[in-house]
This record gives C-alpha cells, structure tokens and sequence, in this order.
C-alpha cells in the first residue's frame, strides 16, 4: 500500500507540482529580468531626457543671448538713424535760416547802396553819374583786393551782403581761383574777405577802419 500510494502521488501530485514550481521559478526569472530590462530603459531614457533637456536649455541660453545681442544692434543702429536725422534736420534748418539771411540782406542791399552813394556825394561835394554810382557799389560790395589776384587753387569769399550775378563772376575773373565758393558775413560791413589754404586776404571795411582807427591813436 505504501508503495503503491507512494506511486500514485509521485505520478499525480509530485511531478505536477515540480513542473509548477519549474514554470514558477521560469516564470519569476523572466519577470526579474524584464524588471531589470525595464529599469535599464528607463535609466537610459532619463538620461536621454535630461540630455535633451539640457540641449534645450543651451538652445534657450543661445536664442535669448542672440535676442540681446541682435536688440542691442537694432537699438544702435536707431540711435544712429535718429541722430543722422536730427544732424539732417539741423543741417536743413541752418540752411534755410542761412538762405532767408541771405534774402533780406538782398532786400537791403539797394538801400546799403543808396546810402553809400549818399555819404559819398556828401564827402566829395558833387553828384555823381549813374555810371560812376555803378562803380563805386561795385567797388564796396565786390572789390578785390589787388594781393588776392591770380590765386590758384580753392578759396572762399566772404561778403557783407549777397552778391550778384554778375559780381561772383567778377570774382572768380579777377581771383583766377579754381573753385570759388561764396559766403556771407554782415560783421565785415563791406568789401571782400578772400581765404585761400594758405592765406587770409582781407579787403573789408571793418579791416579799413581798424587800421584807420590804429593811425588816429
């Protein structure tokens, strides 16, 4: 009977639970392995993530340092624009405000005239023909002072009151200069200041006077 029992449970109950415990055991170990598969992964895929993270973060810091630097570009070249602007606009005012001096020292220039040949008729005791009035405006406003003749090269030429047409003409004739360019100072009362690169010609009735008051002391 022992044997026989012993028998019937190596054959019915051993082997079975044997073959459970095997597949358990199978079973466990894959389970251990794919835990630790899985861990594996996710080790590696936090450590792909911070790395993506960290890309991320340099990329920001990259982008934003570009945005400071290109703001700082676009802030400059305003800066740049608007002062080139006020220099224009400035430049446009003196212009204006220069043409419109100009304009109505025109606009006296007749009665400067009359005066001259007034206080010239008053000193010499006579009147004058209107061509001898003719020289001598032309001699107060635009006469050239004998040093500043045949000068080569550029010079500038500064009058009390605008000249005509006719006058620079005169001018750039008399003074033989390449290029002549023509300004206007009311403080030198009449005459011709000449600049050249190298010398100073004044030929103004401030000069004249400065050196007539210089003989009277």
């Amino acid at each position: 009977n022992f044997l026989l029992l012993f028998f019937l449970l190596s054959r019915v109950l051993w082997n079975p639970l044997v073959n459970m415990l095997d597949s358990r055991s199978a079973t466990i170990a894959k389970g251990l392995e794919d835990a630790a598969a899985a861990a594996n992964a996710r080790r590696n895929a936090e450590a792909e993530a911070e790395k993506i993270r960290a890309e991320a973060r340099a990329e920001v810091s990259r982008v934003i340092e570009e945005g400071r630097g290109r703001a700082e570009e676009i802030r400059k070249q305003i800066e740049a624009e608007a002062r080139a602007e006020a220099d224009k606009i400035r430049a446009e005012e003196r212009a204006r405000a220069s043409t419109e001096v100009e304009r109505q020292l025109g606009d006296l220039r007749a009665q400067v005239a009359n005066i001259a040949v007034a206080v010239s008729q008053q000193l010499i005791g006579a009147s004058m023909d209107e061509k001898r009035q003719q020289q001598l405006i032309n001699d107060f406003f635009a006469k050239v002072p004998a040093s500043a003749k045949s000068l080569s090269g550029d010079i500038e030429v500064v009058s009390a009151l605008p000249l005509s047409d006719s006058e620079k003409e005169r001018v750039r004739k008399e003074t033989g200069a390449a290029n002549v360019t023509f300004s206007v100072d009311p403080g030198i009362l009449g005459g011709l200041v000449i600049r050249s690169a190298d010398r100073v010609v004044d030929g103004s009735v401030r000069s004249n006077l400065n050196d007539l008051s210089g003989r009277l002391r």
